[in-house]
């Protein structure tokens, strides 16, 4: 408890210092300052789901709004939806700031899936350990930390996973070694192991949980990505047989200080500790669908 204690005092305790600045004036990113800045390995703190090896550079603060629809095809699909687009299955809005050119924090409220729990607050810190340099470093590796907790009411119902018997019930954890690797101007790819922890889960599932995401990137120009991002769960054959790994597909396109990202994915929900145990949809059946997120940043004067 003291670890949960210590670790949400640190993620809150820098916004609400940062939060204290009355001062700060922050101006839009031009698009030339960004023609002016260092292609990275990947063009956004995030591949699809999950995080890159990016952080925000010192002082930038980045506003993010993302959203997934319902299943394109499929029992839930088709016409009747207009493919998905009249159902919304998770929503979430992100404050995130770059403390320094190699630390970062985040703060995010999604709706959640309801699968098995919705109202999610989450807190992250990511820090870039290496950078990748070339005749020096050959790869980037960043590690992050990252903190869940709902506060939805209570199941009434006992044997429901959102019945939450005590307060430390709500909780959830993640935690990634993220390493990568550009290849010449346009290639690049991660390797991101994940240990995801959940305090309180159904009788047919398991608390801990080990994850092996990979991630190709294919730069088309300055500005321009596509993006293969997918997450392999390992876990014995008896237990979680209702659930599928994490498959998603993107574009990502940087302008004007805004990061546009569209996507296909099986995964409902956002958070490592939403799509990498809960997704429960098959892209055989159709059962995928799009996603966008848009990311605005603003850097001090």
């Amino acid at each position: 408890m003291k670890k949960i204690l210590f670790l949400n005092f640190f993620v809150f305790s820098t916004f609400f210092a940062f939060s204290q600045d009355t001062t700060v004036v922050y101006e839009e990113i031009l698009d030339t300052e960004l023609e002016e800045t260092p292609v990275e390995t990947f063009y956004s703190t995030r591949i699809v789901n999950g995080h890159s090896v990016e952080t925000l550079k010192k002082g930038t603060l980045e506003f993010r709004i993302e959203h997934k629809f319902g299943d394109l095809a499929g029992a839930n699909g088709g016409v009747n939806t207009l493919y998905g687009l009249d159902n919304a299955s998770d929503i979430r809005i992100a404050f995130e700031y770059g403390i320094t050119d190699k630390l970062m924090v985040g703060l995010g409220r999604c709706r959640g899936t309801s699968l098995p729990y919705h109202s999610l607050l989450d807190g992250f810190a990511k820090y870039r350990l290496l950078s990748q340099e070339k005749g020096k470093m050959p790869i980037s590796v960043a590690l992050i930390g990252s903190l869940f907790y709902s506060y939805m009411p209570a199941a009434t119902l006992l044997s429901d996973v959102a019945h939450f018997p005590r307060q430390a019930h709500r909780f959830s954890y993640s935690s990634q070694l993220n390493i990568a690797r550009k290849f010449g101007k346009h290639w690049s790819i991660a390797i991101m192991p994940t240990y995801v922890h959940r305090n309180y889960v159904a009788a047919d599932d398991v608390n801990d949980l080990f994850s092996l995401g990979t991630a190709v990137s294919f730069a088309i120009n300055s500005k321009i990505s596509l993006s293969v991002e997918y997450y392999n769960n390992f876990q014995k054959e008896s237990i979680r047989e209702k659930y599928f790994n994490s498959l998603s597909i993107a574009a990502n396109w940087v302008t004007f200080g805004h990061n546009f990202t569209v996507y296909l994915t099986n995964s409902a929900g956002f958070g490592e500790v939403q799509f990498i145990p809960y997704t429960n949809t098959n892209w055989a059946k159709g059962q995928f669908r799009l996603g966008f997120c848009i990311a605005r940043k603003y850097v001090k004067e």
